[in-house]
């Protein structure tokens, strides 16, 4: 693989590194991953039924917001070649269509018998969190 689409060894991340990745929900984004998961909750595809919840309106599937975060791990850091082991989630607010998630994740821990490395992973919208967890994942070595 060329350095330009590689990402980062395992060696090379050190705590506290960190990459984002930020994007606009759109009504095609919440209707794709309905039809690409099978995920059709009212609350995410029906307005009006959405306007009878708690929530007063339509919400973004709270996997959609998640799946931001693999899209920092496989495009940025560390990049291809990463592999999930885990990932935990706490969705904390809702997303709305209109709102830009940003995903953000952070070096906080390596495992190097296993070259595994622990991220903090968050997605956040105007800087109030969505969604807060840790993910573990296996990365290439240089070796």
């Amino acid at each position: 693989m060329s350095d330009s689409v590689r990402g980062y060894y395992y060696e090379e991340l050190e705590t506290g590194m960190s990459a984002s990745f930020s994007k606009t929900v759109t009504e095609a984004d919440i209707a794709a991953f309905a039809g690409l998961s099978g995920d059709f909750n009212p609350v995410h595809i029906d307005a009006e039924y959405a306007g009878t919840t708690m929530f007063k309106g339509r919400i973004a599937h709270g996997m959609l917001s998640a799946a931001f975060i693999s899209t920092v791990f496989g495009m940025r850091m560390p990049g291809p070649g990463c592999i999930y082991v885990s990932q935990s989630l706490k969705f904390k607010a809702p997303v709305r269509i209109g709102d830009t998630v940003t995903a953000r994740v952070e070096v906080v821990g390596h495992v190097p018998e296993k070259k595994f490395v622990t991220f903090k992973t968050t997605c956040s919208v105007a800087g109030k969190a969505v969604v807060d967890g840790e993910a573990t994942l296996m990365v290439p070595s240089k070796a």
